[in-house]
């Protein structure tokens, strides 16, 4: 990257840094159960609700506790049970026409990331029905209150539940964005672990290596807080000691409350602090090959720490330390390799595998280009990398 596009990035980024503690970011309060919905519900003169979830999680009976619960209370509810992973803007549109012919007045996404996003993004066009959701696609482009809105998240990965983002795929394109704005944090989150219990292996182990992703990015970037690092350390050791048990034991309830906090408390960090090229990489890939979010986060990110060489050394070393992979009498840098050979060797355990087969070689500009406009100059990265830089995580993915 040359050095005026570098000084523009690093401009930008410690503006919104020194903007951080006048932001108005907010945490959802936090639900035990989703029995205790239908009183927030009533509290709020709620009559009737808009739940968004996937086939999936509908069909083995995710969402029964939720609307018995509704429907006890006299609680009408309309559901929406056909997102895709990398929701598209034609999916908010339908879920949005469904909101307003139902006459609903508030939104429960139960799911992972993919129906807390498409929530999202309804909550933002029910606010602003005459601005597209391309058009609020950035940052702070919403600028209106949503519809109440809770999330229910039935996997330990996004963090969705916490933060005030919206990731949408343009179903023409493949193309990623994000909406981010304040109104779009959820007022409230239910962190049931009930609802985590029996989840498949392969969904615990790359939603739980999300987690990991977000709270590693959040930490190594350069807009850390006191308080992101925190919550970041949080994350990372609940993942370091519990993931690899909610893996080989689906019905440990102390391993799932446990990530679903690591998930939870990631979220809170990135929120603030933001992520990285991980990131950037992992949503132009997904959003081209439909590939799930956790996966490409969870192959690229030992791959890109490598690739900022000893400009993590010093964090990553902190990190290996907190769980205990490194000694104090290790250098940083073996430290930040030992942190990084860890993440390597938990994908393994997981079954997680080192690359993808779907990257063509003709797909990799365009791609690169994608990535590089979604983290330049918004992602406080401890190394900055231009369009022909990012080209090289991809070649290091392709199987």
């Amino acid at each position: 990257m040359n050095i005026f596009n570098k000084l523009y990035c690093r401009t930008f980024q410690l503006i919104f840094k020194v903007a951080l503690p006048l932001l108005p970011y907010k945490q959802p309060k936090i639900l035990n159960s989703v029995d205790e919905t239908p009183a927030v519900l009533k509290e709020n003169n709620i009559t009737k609700v808009f739940i968004v979830t996937d086939g999936g999680v509908r069909k083995i009976g995710l969402v029964d506790g939720l609307t018995e619960a509704l429907s006890a209370a006299n609680i009408e509810y309309s559901i929406y049970d056909k997102t895709m992973p990398n929701p598209t803007i034609a999916a908010v549109e339908e879920a949005r026409e469904q909101y307003i012919a139902e006459n609903c007045g508030a939104i429960i996404a139960v799911g992972g990331g993919s129906p807390m996003d498409l929530a999202k993004a309804v909550g933002a066009r029910i606010a602003r029905p005459k601005k597209s959701v391309k058009a609020m696609a950035g940052i702070m482009h919403v600028g209106k209150k949503i519809p109440l809105f809770i999330a229910v998240p039935t996997t330990a990965g996004t963090g969705s539940e916490t933060t005030l983002a919206a990731v949408i795929t343009d179903g023409e394109t493949h193309r990623k964005f994000a909406i981010n704005d304040f109104p779009l944090t959820p007022r409230y989150a239910v962190l049931d672990y009930r609802l985590t219990l029996g989840l498949p292996k392969f969904v615990t182990a790359t939603t739980g290596m999300d987690a990991l992703t977000h709270a590693v990015e959040a930490y190594i970037g350069r807009s850390t807080t006191k308080e992101t690092r925190s919550y970041a350390i949080k994350a990372i050791k609940l993942v370091h000691d519990n993931l690899k048990t909610a893996y080989d034991n689906p019905t440990d309830e102390n391993a799932r409350q446990s990530m679903l906090y690591a998930a939870h408390y990631a979220g809170i960090a990135f929120t603030k602090s933001y992520v990285g090229y991980v990131h950037a990489v992992a949503h132009s890939l997904s959003g081209k090959y439909g590939l799930a979010h956790g996966l490409t986060c969870s192959v690229l990110l030992p791959v890109v720490l490598e690739s900022y060489g000893k400009a993590v050394h010093k964090k990553l070393a902190v990190l290996a330390r907190e769980i205990g992979v490194a000694e104090d009498k290790d250098s940083n840098e073996d430290a930040s390799n030992k942190f990084i050979a860890w993440i390597y060797s938990m994908n393994d355990y997981l079954g997680i595998p080192r690359g993808f087969a779907e990257i063509k070689d003709e797909d990799i500009d365009g791609m690169s280009g994608f990535a590089a406009k979604e983290g330049n100059p918004l992602y406080p990265v401890p190394k900055l990398y231009s369009k022909k830089q990012l080209q090289q995580l991809y070649h290091k993915v392709k199987l």
